[in-house]
């Protein structure tokens, strides 16, 4: 054997080096195929807990049926109605020892409001004292409200008594040093064949003759209020009552969730929000007009709720959730997608759905014609949340509210 081929021969029985590839690649492979089978036994188990869900979202009946309407773009938050931080100077008053303080009137420097208990209260100074209680106990929770009551609107007669609202046991007058209350007008009764199911808010003639009332709904009651705004349905109306025939009728229908009511100075028409759609309307309910009906102002930045006058001829009007442009506003979104909301409400309550609607109060006072002169705000409701009214005394702007545990106040001479 020469030395070439002993160098052929080593070479080709020359010891491997052993490395860690090819267990790299075996190992990698087995990783592959348990990320797949990883990734087949979690869509399987999605699908078989997903499948079930949406089958059962299929069959659930919506509670809702909507209709499809369609709100103008949202006005551009300028002039007026630029943003300011002025309602977070107000100064919250009685906070934990009320709740729900949906309106509220005075008779001197003695404010009275109704809450969500159920109850009449007077406010003297830093004093709680219960005037009266139109329902029965127990109360607290959604099924209580129908017997509890749900005091709403509240006005005072010429009398010096309270007239109040109540969303489901009607229309009362308090005497507010006895606590004595007389049923004027039953809820739930049916009237021009349609119930009275959901009682909202009241104006009252300076003789005390006649009371004008919104009636939100026939459909819904005060404590499914979510569902009157996703359904938007026209079945609301105002009623007129006579005190001294006990007459009761229909002045006009077919309104979608109209809310706050104001009588105008010449008692021939009423302010009426219409929530839903975001404008308030002028019902004429006497002289020559009576029975007819137009927009006193239209495509509102916000959702209005009670209305009631100021002290400069105006109107104050409250909003607790508004129509953001520039931004996004849900309600509109939704309003031409009842698709949509039939889902929401299959899968949703009405307590989680009111955690999704962007919190902003909004306060505004309007003139004739509907013209805005100034506006308060608080974006994201900090300091005052959930407002439903405006009523001004003495320099103050005192801020009702359906949800909050207190009521505001805001120095108008400050702002």
């Amino acid at each position: 054997m020469n030395e070439s081929a002993g160098v052929r021969f080593r070479r080709l029985n020359r010891p491997q080096v052993i490395t860690e590839e090819v267990p790299e690649r075996r190992h990698k492979g087995s990783s592959t195929y348990s990320g797949k089978v990883f990734k087949v036994t979690l869509l399987s188990l999605g699908g078989f807990l997903l499948l079930p869900l949406l089958i059962i979202i299929l069959i659930l009946e919506s509670p809702i049926q909507p209709e499809v309407f369609r709100l103008k773009d949202p006005p551009l938050m300028k002039g007026c109605w630029e943003p300011n931080l002025k309602l977070r100077e107000a100064q919250r008053l009685f906070e934990d020892q009320l709740i729900g303080p949906e309106s509220i009137t005075n008779i001197g420097d003695v404010l009275f409001t109704g809450t969500a208990d159920g109850k009449i209260l007077k406010l003297i100074g830093r004093r709680i004292v219960t005037v009266t209680r139109l329902g029965s106990l127990p109360c607290g929770s959604r099924d209580d409200e129908p017997t509890c009551g749900r005091p709403l609107g509240i006005r005072v007669g010429p009398n010096g008594t309270l007239f109040v609202a109540d969303a489901y046991l009607g229309l009362f007058e308090v005497n507010p040093s006895t606590g004595a209350a007389t049923q004027l007008v039953a809820g739930g009764q049916v009237v021009a064949g349609r119930k009275l199911s959901f009682i909202n808010d009241l104006t009252v003639t300076q003789d005390g003759k006649k009371v004008y009332f919104t009636d939100s709904s026939s459909r819904w009651q005060r404590r499914d209020y979510m569902h009157l705004i996703m359904e938007a349905t026209a079945d609301g109306r105002v009623l007129e009552y006579d005190t001294e025939t006990r007459e009761l009728s229909v002045v006009m229908e077919n309104l979608r969730f109209p809310n706050g009511i104001q009588l105008l100075p010449d008692e021939e028409s009423v302010l009426v929000a219409e929530t839903t759609m975001a404008r308030i309307r002028r019902v004429h309910v006497a002289g020559l007009n009576k029975g007819g009906m137009d927009t006193f102002v239209d495509n509102l930045p916000g959702f209005p709720d009670n209305i009631r006058p100021s002290s400069t001829g105006g109107y104050w009007v409250a909003m607790s959730a508004v129509r953001p442009n520039p931004g996004f506003s849900m309600l509109d979104f939704l309003a031409q997608r009842p698709w949509i909301k039939k889902l929401i409400f299959k899968v949703l309550s009405q307590d989680v759905l009111m955690k999704f609607v962007p919190r902003y109060s909004l306060v505004a006072e309007l003139h004739d014609g509907g013209v805005c002169t100034r506006s308060f705000h608080d974006p994201s409701a900090l300091v005052t949340a959930y407002i439903s009214e405006v009523h001004e005394h003495d320099g103050n702007l005192y801020l009702g509210s359906f949800r909050s545990p207190y009521i505001a106040r805001l120095d108008l001479r400050q702002v």
